[in-house]
């Protein structure tokens, strides 16, 4: 089955929550104390070695000051994009013995 941590629509979601930190002026660690977590957390999160549940989600954008509905619009009309694109066939993977 297709991980969505991998998919288009979770990565614009993740760049958006990058760039509002970044635009806050917080590193990592500094994030990572507001959180109450170790600063690695952000950075699995922003290299998506680890996929946000929605409450983390929603917590990550209440120390981020940000609205998370606006972040949730971004993914919705991302994904409303990547299911209106042609999906690639799979080919099939020849195992040689």
């Amino acid at each position: 089955m297709y991980k969505t941590i991998h998919s288009e629509p979770y990565k614009a979601l993740i760049g958006w929550l990058k760039a509002c930190r970044k635009s806050k002026k917080l590193d990592m660690r500094t994030l990572a104390k507001l959180l109450n977590l170790p600063h690695s957390w952000i950075g699995k999160i922003e290299t998506r070695e680890r996929r946000l549940d929605l409450a983390e989600y929603v917590r990550l954008c209440q120390a981020l000051n940000i609205n998370p509905h606006t972040g949730l619009d971004l993914l919705i009309s991302a994904m409303d994009k990547s299911s209106s694109a042609p999906k690639k066939k799979q080919t099939p993977k020849i195992i040689k013995k």
